[in-house]
C-alpha cells in the first residue's frame, strides 16, 4: 500500500494492526501520540495532513504499528518490514545477493516457498528448487535500479496467468515496489492466500485479474483493504515457453 498522504498511511497501518489483533477494538490518536512521544494535538496534525512526521517519530510509530518507518515517513518503499513480509510465507527466508569480483551476476536464491499463481484456494508450499539460486546479470539489475536484497525468485504454479506465465516458470518479484499500477502484475497476499495477478483499475476500484482466457474459472476479484495486500511487483519471468 502506497499513498502520498501521511494520514492514509497511518490509517492503513492502524487498520492492519487491528485486523491482526482481535482483542483490539480501536487505536485512538492519543495512543499514536504516546507511542511517538508527542502531544495528541501534534498527532492530530498528522491525521489532518497539516504537518509531516520526522524520522524519529516515524521509527517509534512504525515500531508500534508494525510498519516500515521510511514508508511511514515518506511513502517510499515497502509498507511492511522485510521480516513481516517473509512471515506471511512460512519457510521463506531473506534473499542475499552473492557478489564477488569474478562474477557478473547476482545470485538470487529461491525462497523456500513456492508461490502459486492460480485460483483462490491455492496455497504456497515451502520447497527449495534444484540448485537453490538463479543468476541475474548485474547490468540488468543495476540498470533498473533494483536492490538485489529486495528481489525474490519463486516458481509459478497453476494456470490462471497463462499465457503470460506457465506452471514451472520462475518469476522474480521486487518487494520494494508495491504501488498499484493499472495492468501491472503483482504477487498478492489475498485474504491469506498467495496469488500472482494483474491489477486493473475499473470504476474507481482495483481488481485482481487473471490472464487466462477462461474467465469463468479465473474470474476477477476486488482488491481492497487488508484482505488484499500487495507483496511486490513481478519484474521478470524465466521459462521454457516461447
Amino acid at each position: 500500500m502506497n499513498s502520498n498522504l501521511l494520514s492514509e498511511r497511518l490509517r492503513w497501518a492502524i487498520e492492519r494492526k487491528l485486523a491482526g489483533s482481535p482483542d483490539l477494538k480501536k487505536i485512538p490518536q492519543s495512543q499514536i501520540a504516546k507511542a511517538a512521544g508527542v502531544s495528541p494535538s501534534a498527532a492530530g496534525y498528522w491525521f489532518a495532513d497539516t504537518n509531516g512526521i520526522n524520522a524519529e517519530q516515524a521509527r517509534k510509530v512504525g515500531d508500534f504499528l508494525g510498519v516500515d518507518p521510511i514508508w511511514l515517513e515518506k511513502g517510499e518503499g515497502s509498507a511492511l518490514p522485510i521480516e513481516s513480509v517473509l512471515e506471511m510465507f512460512p519457510g521463506s527466508r531473506r534473499v542475499v545477493a552473492v557478489d564477488d569480483d569474478s562474477s557478473d551476476t547476482y545470485r538470487i536464491p529461491f525462497v523456500k516457498l513456492k508461490l502459486r499463481a492460480g485460483m483462490t484456494g491455492f496455497q504456497a508450499e515451502p520447497e527449495m528448487a534444484d540448485g537453490g539460486t538463479i543468476g541475474l546479470a548485474k547490468t540488468w539489475v543495476d540498470r533498473r535500479g533494483f536492490t538485489p536484497s529486495q528481489l525474490i525468485s519463486m516458481e509459478v504454479k497453476g494456470e490462471s496467468m497463462e499465457p503470460t506465465f506457465y506452471e514451472g516458470d520462475t518469476i522474480v518479484i521486487n518487494l520494494a515496489d508495491k504501488k498499484p499500477t493499472d495492468n501491472g502484475v503483482f504477487a498478492v497476499n489475498y485474504d491469506g492466500e498467495s496469488v500472482v495477478k494483474r491489477l486493473s483499475r475499473d470504476a474507481g476500484q482495483w481488481w485482481l485479474m487473471s490472464d487466462n482466457a477462461d474467465q469463468r474459472r479465473f474470474y476477477r476479484r476486488q482488491c481492497r483493504g487488508t484482505e488484499c495486500i500487495i507483496i511486490g511487483r513481478v519484474v521478470r519471468r524465466e521459462g521454457d515457453h516461447f
